[in-house]
């Protein structure tokens, strides 16, 4: 009988609410705590909501075995105070597990790993660490819910995932993996706004694009549908050079967005006013001042929230950082890590936030829905976690069912085993992507 470790890889389990980091290198591990991160703090994202409500009952059974896999003497779900529907519902499968509830605020970001590491059981990573570093496993809500379908010998070839915004019924659904954007607004009505932008995955730490040809993956989170002429698209929607040359000629140096900055209100050297001042230099000055980016979480606060003047230190961080990856230069934190005083006095509320972006108007309930839209034709990345793109183990005019393996990582590779979403027919196959017509919708 397979291990629950080999059941999450044949699953193609991979962190659904992150990177994609493969499930079954976690669950190899021996831990003090297991945390399931129900937190969702991007703004107008709902659908880990949602699953809690709809799918309490898995969720708690996923996470279940995996505190039991990593030997957790302490398992919490943690679950934000204001989501009480999600608190009863989970609840009510707790006895019995070994499982418990831990109630975050509702701030942004609270479910950065490293705030929700913190915030559970006190301790804190050392600078660049990972969870596990101080003795912690945490995966996403949905996660854990795949843990148990791959248990049960299901595949991860459906994504859940919310759509919101411009569109005229904004909603959380399951997805075949693949699924193009432009099916997504369909399925919700399609859009009030003729001209528009998707943000994908949200507008703080997501991207935005045009294309309503890009495609759901095991990753997406959600789509935020908003108006061409919004704020948010348009800042975002600009040449690089123009973030950098701005920040150049106007930052004055407040350090703003670095006391804001939960890294380093967590005890982090996160400064991201001192990576503003790499954008006028060169070479080994350059890189004097980028290290500060080093340990940034990219959560956005400082461009959108923190800055008075509306420039962009996230991205000169984002910059900062693929300089330094570039030049072999990593963060040697040398004062230890101790929380700022002030942290708590400085959390950000997530309605102030929304506010401050102007998404009020679209901070609407997006509810759960049991039916699923049907694609005629499904793309699905051969690369949708960390690590290796796996090789197709298909080939064109080949007929597929749904669940049958793609392609799987070569043998002693991080990677994760890809499945088909739909049945029907392989229409095209490359090294990047597989093609499917779907036979259940002609």
């Amino acid at each position: 009988m397979s291990t629950l470790p080999e059941q999450i890889a044949e699953a193609g389990v991979v962190g659904a609410g992150g990177a994609g980091f493969p499930t079954h290198v976690k669950a190899g591990s021996t831990v003090d705590y297991f945390l399931v991160n129900g937190a969702e703090c991007e703004p107008l994202l709902h659908k880990d909501f949602e699953l809690m409500v709809h799918h309490a009952a898995e969720i708690v059974k996923g996470a279940a075995l995996m505190k039991n896999q990593v030997g957790a003497k302490t398992g919490l779900i943690c679950i934000k105070s204001k989501n009480q529907a999600a608190i009863e519902a989970v609840s009510s499968h707790l006895p019995g597990t070994g499982l418990a509830i831990f109630e975050l605020g509702d701030f942004y970001p609270s479910g950065d790993e490293y705030e929700i590491v913190y915030a559970a059981t006190g301790r804190l990573m050392p600078p660049g660490g990972i969870p596990l570093n101080v003795g912690c496993v945490v995966n996403n809500v949905e996660t854990v819910l795949n843990i148990w379908k791959a248990s049960q010998g299901d595949s991860v070839s459906e994504k859940f995932i919310c759509v919101t915004g411009a569109v005229k019924n904004p909603g959380s659904f399951w997805v075949p993996v693949g699924t193009p954007f432009a099916d997504l607004i369909r399925f919700c009505g399609g859009v009030t706004s003729e001209k528009y932008g998707i943000y994908v995955g949200g507008v703080m730490m997501g991207k935005l694009t045009f294309d309503t040809t890009e495609v759901v993956t095991k990753t997406t989170g959600g789509l935020i549908i908003l108006p061409e002429d919004h704020k948010l698209v348009q800042r975002k929607n600009q040449p690089e050079k123009n973030w950098h040359q701005i920040g150049k000629s106007a930052c004055d140096q407040c350090s703003y967005c670095t006391e804001f900055c939960p890294r380093y209100l967590l005890g982090y050297d996160v400064q991201p006013h001192k990576v503003m001042r790499s954008l006028g230099f060169t070479g080994q000055n350059n890189a004097m001042w980028n290290v500060y980016a080093d340990l940034c979480c990219s959560c956005g606060l400082c461009t959108l929230y923190s800055c008075p003047e509306d420039l962009f230190p996230k991205e000169a961080c984002d910059k900062g950082k693929r300089e330094n990856k570039a030049a072999g230069i990593k963060m040697d934190q040398k004062k230890p890590v101790e929380v700022h005083p002030f942290k708590d006095g400085r959390r950000v509320p997530l309605k102030k936030l929304i506010s401050r972006l102007g998404l009020t108007e679209f901070d609407v309930h997006t509810p759960y829905r049991d039916e699923k839209p049907a694609p005629k034709w499904v793309k699905i990345l051969l690369r949708q976690h960390v690590g290796d793109a796996v090789s197709p183990a298909v080939t064109e005019g080949q007929p597929i069912k749904k669940n049958d393996i793609l392609g799987r990582p070569e043998p002693g590779k991080l990677g994760s085993v890809i499945h088909s979403s739909v049945t029907g027919t392989i229409r095209e196959v490359n090294p990047a992507y597989v093609i499917i017509e779907n036979s259940e919708t002609r």
